[in-house]
């Protein structure tokens, strides 16, 4: 990040045009300063570029909104060179025209810099936000990323130094490199490299801590303290987001934008001790070399940089380890990010479970017909037959892709230390998508698991639990090592009887979690966690402000309509409901949760004739919902119209089979109408 400079800028402010459907924008430059000119359905505004933010592959501009506010322009620069498509301007969102009354809208929330952005591209920096004015005023140490942000305040240490005084640690960093404890190193014969001392023995385990300094950037979570600090555990700082979907593939590959730290936690490279500084240099933070010499520094030469194994070519874009085992996903545009789950492709798991392999994005790209039934054939006559999944990690996928599971098997899936503690906290956290009691006795031993991930996942599976099954097992997690965990046992106790737990301890979990909630209602979302909490509390009249300060603070999310909709439910004000809701639908018209939403509320109201148009919008618009399936075809079951219902369901069934929601549905109405063909559909 850098004012905007001569020096900074690297977009072409020449008089250049720019137009993205509806949208047209001129850059240009006067007295030495930069400005953007944008129009929309005629109306022209002028904006003074303030800052740059980023240089490569994009770099994005930054100028001033409201109440301390930077907003992101909706163009950036294509810095990458001519030959590779760059040198021109952009539309971030490029295959859609994002109105004004649009939460991705670049003057709402989500493109402020100030909540999305800003801590990870300023040393020291903090966001400042006030919830009750909404108004930012953020502050940093040093305006560009810098030593602070991986090696913290050390002040403490040069001062010591320059005194003649014993050194102390200060950051993880810090305490992680101080002492190395050996090297990968390859015995004769063996394909890959072990954590050893120079004598070939086994080493002490590295102490990677450092990288929670590079997962505090590099990891989709949600902040629970204001700013970042290099001297404290992720956890204490963050709280991450699990392996679900529609962030991730059912394999745990990233599908969204959710940076590193996922794929990474999950990959056998994690759990043998390789660190960022294994492959990345620790100040540029570029891979050390471009070609397979990045893996060969610990995988055999031999047995893997031959063709006998890639089967492609020798220096083709095949024959390069990362393009088969850390595929690409496109974000921002131009923004090209590989995978660091370290996956071996599978195309046999994706005929199944309908996740991505390398072999398919590369050939398909010039012949359709190199599906996964093609690749996984030629795997196999390469290679032999793939790999059995386990038990666990079959049932995790297919737990991932909503099919169904039996309590007895998720729990295994939990319990199975051969696999990843991130894939099994995933799991855990998913016991919170169940609607059977859960057996909580057997979660016991997950309260003091070593892995911050588990107690974390464990806190927040059983956020919506009785409150009087779950006290005694999340009680110790009030008082947990880490915050994220702390704050995560506050909020499922907050509706629990307190008083077998000590008053002290709750109340500084509670301040915690609330302080985590303040910090976050810059957006919808964490207007929502206020009023949660209130509602849980019984605090009506405060959780109605904070619904309606989120419909405020963010007019185009759904979800602030819904809530406060569902709370004047509650109360039985029908008329309160409606007209929460038809103002959401007015707001946001393509929100198909809305349209579901106050299709229930008509059936409430008795009114099932026309909560059927208002279900079938809520399909049309997201129609991979088997929710919106199944309450449109109970629905038009409700109004006499059976067999329309019936022969939607045989029609759609193939993209939802495995659902036994819908798989239930149509087997009740194949009975009802004595359909013996359409039954046994439901039945395969």
């Amino acid at each position: 990040m850098a004012v905007a400079s001569k020096e900074s800028v690297l977009a072409n402010f020449n008089n250049q045009q720019a137009k993205h459907f509806t949208q047209t924008a001129k850059f240009y430059r006067k007295n030495d300063k930069y400005y953007a000119e944008l129009t929309h359905q005629d109306k022209t505004t002028t904006y003074h570029i303030e800052y740059t933010f980023g240089h490569y592959p994009l770099q994005q501009f930054l100028v001033k909104g409201e109440k301390g506010r930077y907003q992101v322009l909706p163009f950036s620069w294509d810095s990458r060179s001519k030959k590779d498509g760059g040198q021109r301007w952009f539309a971030m969102y490029s295959e859609e025209d994002i109105m004004p009354a649009d939460r991705l809208h670049w003057q709402q929330p989500l493109q402020s810099w100030n909540g999305m952005c800003a801590d990870c591209h300023s040393d020291g920096l903090t966001r400042n936000y006030n919830p009750t004015d909404n108004s930012f005023s953020s502050e940093w140490d040093n305006i560009n990323v810098g030593c602070l942000s991986c090696h913290a305040d050390q002040r403490q240490h040069a001062q010591a130094y320059q005194q003649g005084k014993k050194q102390t640690t200060h950051s993880l960093v810090d305490n992680s490199l101080r002492y190395i404890t050996g090297a990968w190193l390859r015995n004769q014969g063996e394909k890959v490299a072990k954590w050893r001392n120079q004598d070939g023995s086994p080493a002490k385990p590295r102490n990677n801590q450092f990288m929670d300094a590079c997962f505090a950037c590099h990891s989709l979570r949600s902040p629970v303290t204001d700013g970042i600090d290099a001297n404290q555990p992720f956890f204490d700082q963050f709280s991450p987001q699990f392996l679900v979907p529609p962030l991730y593939h059912a394999d745990g590959q990233i599908k969204d934008e959710v940076y590193v730290y996922g794929s990474f936690m999950q990959s056998k490279m994690h759990q043998a001790g390789v660190n960022c500084l294994d492959c990345h240099d620790p100040h540029t933070m570029k891979v050390k070399t471009l070609d397979n010499g990045l893996c060969l520094q610990c995988h055999s030469p031999d047995e893997y940089n031959v063709q006998e194994h890639h089967k492609h070519p020798v220096a083709s874009a095949g024959a390069q380890c990362v393009n088969c085992h850390m595929p690409e996903n496109t974000y921002m545009g131009v923004d090209d990010r590989r995978d660091h789950s370290f996956k071996i492709p599978r195309p046999d798991l994706s005929q199944q479970f309908d996740t991505p392999n390398a072999c398919v994005q590369c050939h398909q790209a010039s012949d359709k017909s190199k599906d996964n039934a093609w690749a996984a054939k030629t795997l196999k006559q390469w290679h032999g037959p793939a790999k059995s999944l386990s038990s666990s990690k079959r049932d995790f996928m297919r737990l991932h892709i909503g099919q169904m599971v039996s309590i007895d098997s998720h729990m295994r899936i939990i319990a199975d230390t051969e696999l990843d503690d991130m894939t099994r906290a995933t799991a855990l956290f998913m016991l919170s998508y169940r609607q059977e009691p859960l057996p909580l006795a057997k979660l016991a031993s997950y309260v003091t698991d070593k892995s911050d991930l588990i107690r974390l996942a464990l806190a927040r599976a059983l956020n919506n639990q009785p409150a009087e099954q779950k006290v005694s097992l999340l009680k110790p997690l009030l008082s947990d090592k880490r915050r994220s965990v702390r704050t995560a046992a506050a909020q499922a106790l907050v509706d629990g009887p307190t008083s077998v737990v000590d008053s002290a301890v709750f109340k500084q979990a509670f301040e915690e979690l609330a302080t985590e909630h303040d910090i976050n209602s810059w957006r919808g979302e964490g207007r929502l966690n206020q009023g949660n909490l209130a509602l849980r509390q019984g605090n009506m009249s405060q959780a109605i402000e904070a619904y309606q300060q989120a419909i405020v603070v963010e007019p185009y999310f759904d979800l602030g309509y819904i809530n406060l909709a569902d709370l004047y439910r509650g109360q039985n004000q029908a008329k309160l409901v409606a007209q929460t809701l038809e103002q959401g639908i007015k707001a946001v018209p393509l929100s198909a949760t809305l349209k579901y939403s106050y299709g229930l509320h008509l059936i409430r109201q008795k009114q099932a004739h026309q909560s059927v148009n208002y279900f079938k919008q809520a399909f049309e618009i997201d129609s991979a919902n088997p929710q919106y399936l199944y309450a449109l075809t109970l629905a038009m079951d409700n109004i006499g119209h059976s067999q329309k219902a019936l022969d939607m369901l045989v029609k759609r069934y193939a993209d939802f089979r495995g659902n036994g929601q819908i798989q239930q549905m149509g087997m009740y109405l194949a009975q009802k109408l004595n359909n013996r063909q359409a039954y046994q559909v439901f039945m395969l």
